[in-house]
């Protein structure tokens, strides 16, 4: 079977069908989720960078984190806007202005998921972990709740800011 067997046969039997039939099939671009991934990662550089470069000047590790979620989602949504989602993008600097408030509020889940996995693993966990100087379980536990943040990011950004389950009408 090829490595296009599964997809192929999950998108035959979703086609067709009602309304989240619909949805789930908007999700299944290969093509799409890489670039998400993609840009994710550049996210991630930006969202660590700044969260472990505040963190060591003293800034509480919550706090570090919230901002260093904030600088990442603001860069994601550049590039997801002009790269990953550029055909399901419509109007000018108001509509793009509404996406990124949209995809600040859709992101609220993945935010939330991030806060509570970096806290369990960093606070709860607590592993004694230092790198070059570095408090570095603070930083896997940033990655943790970046992968699982990333996953409800992916669907709630396809689903409601860039509606891909839709034609460009009301996006």
């Amino acid at each position: 079977m090829s490595p296009s067997g599964p997809l192929t046969a999950l998108r035959a039997r979703l086609d067709g069908g009602g309304r989240l039939s619909q949805r789930a099939l908007a999700l299944l671009s290969a093509v799409r989720f890489g670039k998400f991934v993609s840009v994710g990662v550049v996210g991630a550089v930006f969202d660590v960078t700044t969260s472990t470069v505040l963190r060591e000047l003293g800034v509480f590790p919550e706090l570090a984190v919230f901002i260093g979620i904030e600088v990442s989602i603001v860069v994601m949504f550049l590039l997801n806007d002009v790269w990953t989602f550029s055909g399901e993008r419509t109007g000018g600097g108001f509509a793009r202005l509404r996406r990124l408030v949209r995809s600040n509020l859709v992101r609220t889940g993945g935010i939330l998921v991030q806060l509570v996995t970096f806290h369990v693993l960093y606070r709860i966990v607590a592993v004694q972990l230092t790198l070059l100087g570095i408090d570095g379980w603070f930083v896997v536990s940033k990655l943790g709740g970046i992968g699982l943040g990333m996953v409800v990011n992916y669907v709630a950004e396809s689903l409601f800011t860039w509606r891909v389950h839709r034609g460009t009408e009301d996006k």
